[in-house]
Parts: C-alpha cells; sequence; structure tokens
C-alpha cells in the first residue's frame, strides 16, 4: 500500500522505521543514453522540469545552471534572470516564483558555499544548489524555469526527488516563496545631522513604512526569509546598515505587534554589527559586504523550530535603519506554508531585478 505523508519525520531517530510510499525522480539524465545530462533554455524560453500527477510530496530539489559554454555575455546576472515557478494542484496562480539564485539563498545573482538545513551552495564555489523543503501536494505538481535573459542559452542540470502517496492527508499547508525589491527603501536626507543622529535617531510607532518581506491572507505559518542589502549610502563615517527591528503582525493586530525585535542582527541570531561570514542551520550571513559595511549583503533565518503560525493575515516586515531613516536597496525571498488558495502575487520585471 503507497501511504500517505504520515508521522514519520526525517530525524535520524525516525530512519529505522519501515514506510511504504514510492521514492520518484525527475531529472535532467540523458534520454539517448550519453553523458550530456542536461537540457537547455534559450532566452524568453521557459522549460518544464515536471509536471507529476499523482499525490506526493518533493523534498529534494537540486539544481545547477551555467550559460552555454560558459559565456553569459550581456546576460551575466543571469541567476536573476532565471525564474523558478511552482504550481501546485492545478492552482490558477503559483505557489514559488523567484529568480533562481535568490531562492537557493543567496542574493544578488551570486553564489557562495554555505549548508543550512532548508537550503544549499555547494562547490564548486557554490554552483550545486540544493532545497531539501518538503512540498507536499494532492493531484499535481509543476515545476518550471522561465528564461529572461537576452542572448545567452542556459544549461539546466536537475533533480526533483519526491515521496508519491495513494492520497494527500488533509492538514498539509502548500510550499510557497516570493521575492520581493524596494530600491531604494524610501528614507531621509542626512544633512545637517550627526551621524549618531541619522543612524540612530528618530522614532517608529506604527511600522507603517518598515520593508514588507512577506503579506500573506488565509492560514498558514511564515518559516523563514532571506534578505539582501547593497549599502546606498556613501560616507567615511559609521556606515551600518542594520539598525532595523523586524515588527510580524499576525490576523491584523494593532502595533505594536506581537513580535517585534531589537535590530537587523538579532532577527538573524548575530550580533554587534557583524562583518564575517557564517552559516549554520537555520541562520548565517553568506555574503557580509566590505568595508564599512559596504556593498552587497546577503543573510538568511529559518524559522525552522519555530514557525510563526497566522489564521488569517501576516506581515512580516523590517524597518530600513531605525525608524525607516535609510535608503538601500533591499530585497527578500520569504518562505511559507499555508491552505490553499493564496493570494496571487508577480514578480518584477527583469530590469527591475537585475543586482
Amino acid at each position: 500500500m503507497n501511504t500517505g505523508y504520515g508521522s514519520v519525520g526525517s530525524s535520524l531517530r525516525d530512519l529505522p522505521w519501515l514506510r511504504d510510499h514510492r521514492r520518484r525522480r525527475v531529472s535532467s539524465w540523458d534520454r539517448t543514453g550519453g553523458n550530456i545530462d542536461r537540457v537547455t533554455v534559450c532566452p524568453g524560453k521557459t522549460l518544464t522540469l515536471a509536471d507529476i500527477q499523482t499525490a506526493g510530496s518533493v523534498n529534494r530539489l537540486w539544481m545547477s545552471v551555467a550559460p552555454a559554454g560558459f559565456d553569459a555575455g550581456i546576460d551575466h546576472d543571469y541567476l536573476r534572470l532565471l525564474v523558478l515557478r511552482i504550481t501546485w494542484d492545478n492552482a490558477e496562480h503559483p505557489s514559488v516564483l523567484v529568480p533562481l539564485g535568490d531562492f537557493f539563498g543567496v542574493g544578488h545573482g551570486r553564489t557562495t558555499n554555505f549548508v543550512s538545513a532548508p537550503l544549499q551552495m555547494s562547490p564548486e564555489d557554490g554552483k550545486g544548489f540544493t532545497s531539501w523543503f518538503h512540498m507536499p501536494f494532492a493531484e499535481r505538481a509543476r515545476f518550471e524555469l522561465l528564461s529572461e535573459c537576452q542572448q545567452a542559452d542556459i544549461w539546466v542540470y536537475y533533480h526533483i526527488d519526491y515521496d508519491e502517496f495513494d492520497a494527500l492527508e488533509d492538514g498539509l499547508g502548500r510550499f510557497h516563496a516570493q521575492w520581493r525589491r524596494s530600491n531604494p527603501t524610501p528614507g531621509i536626507s542626512d544633512e545637517g545631522m550627526t551621524n549618531d543622529e541619522f543612524q540612530f535617531g528618530g522614532t517608529n510607532l506604527t511600522g507603517e513604512d518598515n520593508y514588507s518581506i512577506l503579506e500573506a491572507t488565509g492560514r498558514g505559518h511564515y518559516v523563514g526569509c532571506v534578505l539582501n542589502v547593497v549599502n546606498l549610502r556613501e560616507t567615511t563615517k559609521g556606515n551600518w546598515y542594520g539598525e532595523g527591528d523586524d515588527m510580524i503582525f499576525v490576523d491584523g493586530e494593532p502595533f505594536p505587534p506581537s513580535l517585534h525585535g531589537t535590530g537587523t542582527e538579532e532577527v538573524f541570531n548575530m550580533a554587534w554589527c557583524p562583518t564575517q561570514s557564517y552559516n549554520a542551520p537555520y541562520h548565517g550571513l553568506t555574503l557580509p559586504g566590505g568595508p564599512n559595511w559596504s556593498g552587497q549583503i546577503s543573510m538568511y533565518r529559518f524559522h525552522v523550530e519555530d514557525p510563526v503560525p497566522f489564521r488569517r493575515s501576516i506581515r512580516v516586515s523590517i524597518e530600513h535603519g531605525h525608524a525607516n531613516r535609510r535608503s538601500d536597496d533591499i530585497s527578500s525571498v520569504a518562505y511559507w506554508y499555508q491552505e490553499p488558495p493564496h493570494t496571487p502575487f508577480d514578480l518584477p520585471p527583469a530590469l527591475e531585478r537585475l543586482p
């Protein structure tokens, strides 16, 4: 009997339990029996990676991509021009719509070696992408890769591993991921202020102007994000970008929300204006930026042990600098599970996604 999702987990303690589901894979293996184990997506085209028509749960997605001939030309930012789109159960709208590189945990169209529990980039130079997020579905799972490159053909290598079930039980949310960006965030001028006044002054008693990582309606739980910053302030004074508090508003609650933080580094389990690369199962700083917190920064925080449930709605937000005074380039990926249907969301055009 090919049973459903069940109660057996993925911990080492659970491995001895015998199971009845079937293990399946869709991959880019060479159907001629040769060794060209890849497919190609051309500019402006959509590649269907998998169209699975059964009940099941994807639990490993591995990918690696490269420009054909390793020459991207004008499409050197191809990790922002390739879009992963995933649709569950014949839904009208996709539940995952994210630039490929950002989906796997690092922003700015860059790769770097790092390890977390749900997402990883592995050698060589972080170009082996893996997602371990469990993604259940009741009758269909459609994985697509869209190319908005202008010239480059992209070689695509992939595995999509899933468990096949007779049926999916009730009570399982569908996996979602959304990309957002504000470039720049609407801050204020520092003219006439001391650096301390600009960086640490002011008040925010509404949260209305915070950067929104996620706004969703329905019932579900938020399980984390990747947050990317490009420091746009040019100064020789202290230029720490991360004095913004996180504020998570659940089910329409007023300010102050039940979940109110104390600064960007605390949200991501770090401290004292970090400048060092670090990765752990549930949090990390994959791109720490340059001197005086300059340049491109990327970090992640996954709520595996502490998901944030919502019954009607959720808004996950963070200040851009204390009291929203800074004007930086901020982008993000939010990950969550929820009951269908979800509120539809779009992806900004290609030119608005470029680093």
